[in-house]
């Protein structure tokens, strides 16, 4: 199997897309995420401590880590595709490693191999607390690419 050899920067209308599409996810707004990076292949969200994600011992509920998880792999899919397309989860496996401790997560979606229909995320989540960084959780993500269907 060939490597793919991705460019180092997306283009304006790319990383407008991406956005504004995240813009329009209910879930992120009222979660608090937020896209920190967009490059081709990769998306890093970051969600910061809030009382209202938390569970029951006061870590960042594992719900919140998948769901960020999710979006950053699905938007550094969503880099690759073509500009008339949507993205949608077909599915994905999270392992959580650690608590959630800390100022707050970051997710970040790679993109491993990206297909015609079919691709293949990475999904990583740290915790980020005084500078460090630590794994709290790993996964993997297939994701559809939806031609003809504007993501609107």
């Amino acid at each position: 199997m060939e490597e793919q050899t991705l460019p180092d920067q997306v283009t304006p209308e790319v990383r407008a897309r991406v956005q504004d599409s995240f813009d329009r996810q209910g879930l992120m707004r009222h979660l608090g995420a937020r896209i920190t990076h967009i490059a081709p292949g990769r998306v890093h969200i970051t969600l910061p401590r809030r009382t209202e994600l938390s569970q029951q011992h006061g870590y960042i509920h594992a719900g919140a880590t998948s769901a960020i998880a999710d979006s950053a792999g699905g938007y550094a899919a969503f880099t690759l595709f073509p500009e008339n397309s949507t993205v949608l989860t077909v599915e994905y496996k999270i392992n959580l490693l650690a608590p959630a401790a800390g100022e707050g997560i970051e997710a970040v979606g790679t993109v491993l191999r990206s297909g015609r229909t079919l691709t293949v995320c990475q999904l990583q989540v740290f915790s980020q607390e005084e500078g460090q960084k630590t794994l709290i959780a790993t996964g993997q993500q297939t994701l559809i690419c939806l031609e003809s269907r504007p993501d609107q």
